[in-house]
């Protein structure tokens, strides 16, 4: 009696345990595994570590408008005076032996040859950028967390397909059984049977290694536990909806594009930085103003002092004239690239247009092939039992709905990720 009890309540630990398991593994529908990747990858982490980086770049460039102020303080404390005079036969004097100075000043910029106000607006491009950047980044992020949502769709779809099979080919075996019991069929038809069976459980190991792979790529890329998580999703065996409410005209949607956008930013920069280029070669005017104390011979004086300064770059003119020549060039590069890479957005547009239609076309396919598989299936099945056909006939239709089946998975999958695809490469 104790040792039913043992049992038992082993039995029920295990039973909570696994319960526990089921539970704590979360089930995420594409749009939740999505908001978990672009809350928790690293990607978008830091790319938004870029953008506060670049808005403190541009708050520094902001205390450039104001004046800079500076402290200075000096002390000194000889073993004797620094400055000896003699007056004559046994006298002296000596001066500095020991003294203090310091002093404060502020001097503000009133011309730069527009290099701070230029520097501002670069260090906003700079915000920009890093913007752009992150909504790239973001992009990315969607595009591999659907990827990774659709591998495991696809791969527990394939079990599904699996275990039909494997139910196909358990009524296969045991017809066999029957036509060799009977007398009207050799142990020849059993033997096929039960060596595809075998195929098929090897088939299920590798598809089953391959959904807990994906699974954990998917947990890791979510932020969530290693093999945390599971997918809600149904393929069913229908259409999905037409791709051709999604289409943009690409030259009209080519500035909504964060690749575009990006390449114009870049132009900016480029003609900002021939702007400091030409003011590094302009005179600066400044103005200023200062409170000195100093202390040298046992007597304090102070003073206020103001003072403007110009500065020309007499000898810098030489050496800059080639910086502005090529920053005028590097101008010309980025507009280049610009014009460039704009006609290869929109052939990209255009080619993931055509992508998308022909996954979707694909789809449609791979549902008439099912749809035949499964006519010639029943034919062979019903062949098979009148003794018109053979075993190898029927396993041969078997294989064709198992492909049949595969090919209709995989392209499903596969236009969900063309269309995500193509509506980035929209800007949608």
């Amino acid at each position: 009696m104790k040792t039913m009890t043992t049992k038992t309540t082993i039995l029920t630990m295990v039973l909570s345990l696994a319960a526990t398991t089921i539970t704590a593994q979360r089930v995420m529908t594409i749009d939740q595994c999505v908001s978990d990747a672009l809350l928790n990858n690293v990607k978008m982490k830091n790319a938004g570590n870029d953008v506060e980086a670049a808005r403190q770049a541009k708050k520094q460039a902001f205390t450039k408008y104001f004046p800079t102020v500076s402290a200075t303080g000096m002390g000194f404390m000889a073993d004797d005076e620094l400055l000896q005079m003699g007056l004559g036969e046994g006298m002296g004097m000596g001066l500095l032996k020991n003294g203090i100075s310091g002093g404060v000043s502020a001097q503000l910029p009133l011309f730069t040859g527009g290099r701070i106000i230029n520097a501002n607006r670069l260090a906003e491009v700079g915000v920009e950028s890093s913007r752009l950047q992150r909504k790239l980044s973001e992009n990315e992020v969607v595009l591999t967390a659907e990827t990774y949502f659709w591998q495991v769709v696809m791969l527990k779809e394939k079990l599904k397909t699996i275990t039909a099979v494997e139910q196909q080919l358990a009524e296969f075996a045991k017809n066999a059984d029957a036509a060799v019991s009977a007398g009207v069929s050799d142990r020849n038809d059993l033997l096929q049977v039960n060596l595809r069976k075998n195929e098929t459980r090897s088939g299920r190991i590798t598809v089953e290694n391959a959904l807990a792979t994906a699974r954990r790529l998917l947990a890791q890329y979510t932020g969530h536990a290693d093999d945390s998580v599971d997918v809600a999703a149904d393929m069913g065996d229908g259409m999905p909806e037409p791709p051709f409410a999604l289409y943009a005209e690409p030259t009209a949607a080519l500035v909504s594009t964060s690749e575009y956008a990006l390449l114009e930013q870049n132009v900016k920069a480029n003609r900002l930085q021939y702007k400091m280029s030409l003011g590094e070669n302009l005179p600066t005017v400044a103005i200023g103003g200062g409170y000195f104390y100093n202390n040298f011979m046992d007597k304090s004086q102070q003073s206020w002092v103001g003072f403007a300064t110009v500065s020309i770059p007499l000898s810098g003119w030489w050496g800059g004239s080639h910086d502005m020549k090529k920053r005028k060039l590097a101008v010309s590069n980025a507009e280049n690239t610009l014009r460039d890479n704009a006609e290869l957005l929109v052939i990209n547009m255009e080619n993931k247009w055509n992508d998308m239609n022909d996954a979707y076309r694909q789809i449609r396919i791979a549902q008439e092939s099912i749809t035949q598989a499964e006519e010639n299936l029943r034919l062979h099945t019903d062949y098979y039992t009148a003794g018109t056909a053979t075993m190898s006939d029927l396993l041969e239709a078997q294989t064709l709905y198992q492909d049949s089946r595969y090919s209709y998975i995989e392209a499903y999958a596969g236009y969900q990720i063309k269309k995500r695809e193509y509506m980035q490469a929209t800007g949608q």
